[in-house]
């Protein structure tokens, strides 16, 4: 059965759906259904073009004119570049009338329509996504799969080709690199009898931080090949290329790989001697450009009424990341060789990968349309399942990387680290950086594996003796600790981090590792930043605004309450009584002072004797990280750190004072995320005046990963349509017009800070899974039926609530249910469930089993 996505459909240019692996970097589909934005070489690459790679059909009907097209929609939009579009895109080439794409992620469908194709044609597409496994989730490749039908009386015989250049090689041009390439790519027809394809290497030594492979392969074994499209100065190879094509639908290698002898005319200088001998077909390769383009095809008849899938794979492996992280704020690095990437230890190159997918592929794609359809299929609302799903896409984006183990101190292993987010053309923000990744929930929740390895980083690395944690890592890859001091909200952020993989997983020896660093930095958080002993955290302490907060403010100490309370359970848990009371006592003093000092009756705001005496402060101001602490206290199963009432109330004024519809008349000279008549909920705003003259840098900004944890955490207190209005702001700006909805971007692309949109499904569902007690959680947030995903460190699948019945469907890995809770009361206990095993609690009443 081939399943097809529901997702809001999408033509615009904006849109662009990443397929791509974990860490693995990505190729995206546009709305017309072209490969764009090829980013496999270890750092980001928007906009960037793949030489002569598109798919084309050739249909011939028996008793009709064949047609041949590019399976992409007409090109749209401007045509004025400089010198008009370039041979390598191939614009003259006749396309498709349109094309509408449709994703879910991790799956995408285009639909084509053309007024003279005597078929028609869709693209379903995907990367393999399964829960908790962070391995078959991270392999570097990528389905294609076209399904062509018969729609007429008479049978067709149809092709459907993939033409491709290797990525590999490019550089600055110089004299050490002709034609703008390192190094000469190479291309060949390989079959081992299951996989047969297109096989592409790059003439560089195999640990250099350039080298890679990328193959073309297919099952199918009605194939036709060009094996390497002819090489010269001039397009002939894409000429030649279509002539065969369009020919008879079927292909040959080209008897020469070259058109000329010798250069002539405009190219003579390359070989300035008239006189010499003819110049063999080797050295002639050496003078041309050193891109090498082939093509391979699938070719079936389809008789009247048929349909078939022309199924591809395109992988890939570039395995050599730079030691280090080159970017613009951590400038120690150690640029002293390369670091392997994890998935070339399971997948050493393209062929490889292409082939494990391959074999694999009917398992990996049952496990990922599980995934989808358990995400897209439920009950709950589709602006929260998009802004659930759509964002999945950044933990799998150039933001993040997964290496084989850089650094001795951390044992062997795969380790996760990551930028905050993806500039056009390199990483934003380097190190991993806690007080941006503490909002993220995705990763923690689908890969928790990939988490807890961050966390031995921060902890085993980058945390001093005396407790203070950098907030950007730079001794994963041996470099030195960075210069900057601790973050507040990062490194209470992390404690709660540790406490959520914990919980989660209950990995027990994970836990008892990390914990004297842990310990530390909460230590430190009293004695440092608490110094006159009342309970507060005040004085000067740098944030995710970059910046420093003076006096007394509600995020850090919010984000301190929190860090106390797990840090007390945590400190229970391993027999460290004494600490668990101290911390205890100390975390219900804070809270009562945060009542006393910071409430002013309607929201908490920023104790300060003047707002405008340090720059970049809010004082009265309603701030929409205010409740921070008590987002990560609902998401990590805390219950209420403040009075429920004054949560509600201090909710409830963030959504009315801080949400726009309408920004066409909002004032701001800082970056702009949301503009003219869009919605968006600001980073504060000031209902009761008192305005600094310059209040903190990025106030009158819309960040989307403040947006969802807003909308999650008025999820928690039962605010729902108040978290829609904010959510279907968010998402109108993210439609595919003006931005693409699998994108959300901050400072850079694919935002670190938008991974807090997963808290969306715990707010709804009340999803919990305590490992160290055994108990999983249900609390719906809507009446009515509810069906939803729900994951825990073991197993994944799905709930359905309906009336007096619960049924959990478990559609990965194993469960293990000490208590079954709905609503707070247990349902059931001691359930035990494997992959494709179900349970149902018919009666709902107290203690069923």
């Amino acid at each position: 059965m081939i399943r097809r996505s529901r997702g809001i459909p999408h033509t615009s240019q904006a849109t662009a759906f990443p397929l791509g692996g974990i860490g693995t970097g990505n190729v995206s589909i546009g709305a017309r259904g072209e490969l764009r934005d090829w980013e496999f070489e270890n750092l980001p690459d928007k906009g960037r073009r793949n030489p002569y790679s598109f798919f084309a059909i050739h249909a011939a009907p028996e008793t009709g004119p064949a047609v041949t097209r590019v399976l992409e929609a007409r090109l749209t939009g401007r045509h004025d570049a400089d010198a008009g579009y370039s041979f390598d895109q191939l614009a003259g080439l006749p396309r498709l009338d349109a094309a509408m794409l449709h994703g879910e992620y991790p799956v995408v469908d285009i639909d084509f329509t053309d007024g003279v194709l005597p078929v028609d044609v869709s693209l379903h597409a995907f990367t393999p996504l399964v829960p908790l496994d962070a391995d078959a989730s991270g392999i570097p490749a990528a389905v294609l799969r076209y399904r062509v039908t018969n729609p007429g009386t008479c049978p067709v015989a149809v092709t459907v080709v993939g033409s491709v250049s290797h990525t590999a090689g490019h550089a600055a041009p110089g004299p050490d690199a002709p034609w703008g390439m390192r190094a000469t790519q190479t291309v060949r027809w390989r079959d081992d009898g299951a996989v047969r394809g297109l096989d592409f290497g790059i003439d560089l030594p195999p640990d250099d931080p350039g080298y890679g492979t990328l193959s073309l392969t297919t099952t199918d074994a009605a194939t036709t090949v060009k094996p390497q499209w002819v090489t010269s100065y001039w397009p002939d190879g894409a000429r030649l290329f279509w002539n065969d094509l369009t020919d008879d639908g079927l292909l040959a290698a080209e008897p020469r790989l070259t058109l000329e002898d010798r250069p002539r005319g405009l190219f003579a200088e390359l070989d300035a001697d008239p006189d010499a001998a003819p110049l063999t077909e080797q050295e002639m390769l050496a003078k041309l450009p050193r891109i090498r383009t082939g093509s391979l095809g699938i070719i079936h008849t389809l008789a009247p009424g048929e349909s078939r899938d022309f199924e591809f794979v395109l992988s890939w492996s570039f395995p050599n990341r730079r030691r280090g992280w080159h970017g613009h704020i951590v400038l120690d690095d150690p640029d002293d060789g390369v670091v392997r990437n994890h998935y070339a230890t399971l997948w050493p190159d393209a062929w490889t990968a292409a082939r494990h997918l391959h074999d694999e592929l009917p398992a990996l794609e049952r496990a990922t349309d599980a995934f989808v359809d358990a995400l897209y299929g439920g009950s709950l609302d589709a602006v929260l399942v998009d802004a659930i799903g759509a964002n999945v896409a950044a933990a799998r984006s150039t933001t993040g990387f997964v290496v084989e183990s850089p650094n001795a101190e951390l044992g062997e292993g795969p380790v996760f680290a990551a930028w905050e987010g993806s500039f056009d053309h390199g990483g934003s923000c380097e190190g991993t950086c806690t007080h941006v990744w503490s909002y993220a929930q995705t990763l923690a929740w689908l890969f928790p594996s990939l988490e807890r390895s961050a966390r031995r980083v921060e902890y085993l690395l980058e945390t001093d003796d005396a407790g203070a944690q950098k907030f950007r890592g730079n001794r994963i890859f041996g470099g030195p600790s960075w210069f900057m001091g601790p973050a507040v909200d990062g490194q209470l952020g992390t404690l709660l981090r540790l406490h959520r993989e914990w919980r989660f997983s209950g990995d027990e020896e994970f836990l008892r590792e990390l914990w004297p660093a842990a310990s530390r930095t909460l230590d430190y958080a009293i004695r440092e930043w608490d110094r006159d002993g009342d309970g507060l955290l005040d004085g000067e302490m740098h944030n995710t605004y970059d910046i420093e907060f003076h006096g007394a403010e509600p995020l850090a100490n919010g984000v301190y309450l929190a860090a106390l309370r797990a840090g007390a359970r945590m400190a229970a848990h391993l027999g460290e009584v004494e600490r668990a009371r101290g911390w205890t006592a100390r975390a219900e003093h804070v809270a009562a002072a945060m009542d006393a000092t910071l409430w002013n009756g309607e929201y908490y705001r920023q104790v300060i004797d003047d707002a405008d005496a340090h720059r970049y402060q809010y004082g009265d101001g309603v701030l929409s990280d205010q409740l921070l602490g008590q987002f990560h206290a609902f998401v990590n199963g805390l219950g209420h750190l403040l009075p429920e009432d004054r949560v509600d109330s201090a909710l409830g004024a963030i959504a009315r004072y801080n949400l726009r519809d309408d920004l066409s008349a909002h004032e701001s000279t800082q970056r702009v995320y949301a503009l003219n008549d869009e919605g968006g909920l600001l980073l504060a705003s000031w209902p009761r005046g008192g305005r600094p003259a310059i209040p903190f840098v990025y106030s009158d900004e819309v960040w989307t990963g403040v947006e969802h944890q807003v909308a999650a955490s008025l999820l928690f207190a039962g605010r729902y349509e108040e978290a829609l209005r904010i959510e279907r702001a968010l998402r109108a700006r993210y439609d595919g017009t003006h931005r693409s909805p699998w994108n959300e971007i901050e400072c850079g692309n694919h935002y670190a800070r938008s991974l807090a949109s997963w808290a969306l499904l715990l707010g709804v569902s009340g999803a919990q899974w305590d490992a160290p007690d055994r108990v999983l959680s249900f609390a719906p947030a809507t009446d009515g039926p509810f069906r939803s995903l729900f994951t825990t460190g073991s197993g994944w699948g799905r709930v359905e609530i309906d009336r007096d019945a619960l049924t959990l469907r478990l559609d990965g890995g194993t469960l293990d249910i000490g208590d079954l809770r709905l609503h707070g009361r247990s349902v059931g206990r001691g359930i035990r469930l494997r992959d494709g095993e179900s349970h149902t609690i018919h009666t709902l009443t107290p203690e069923a089993s």
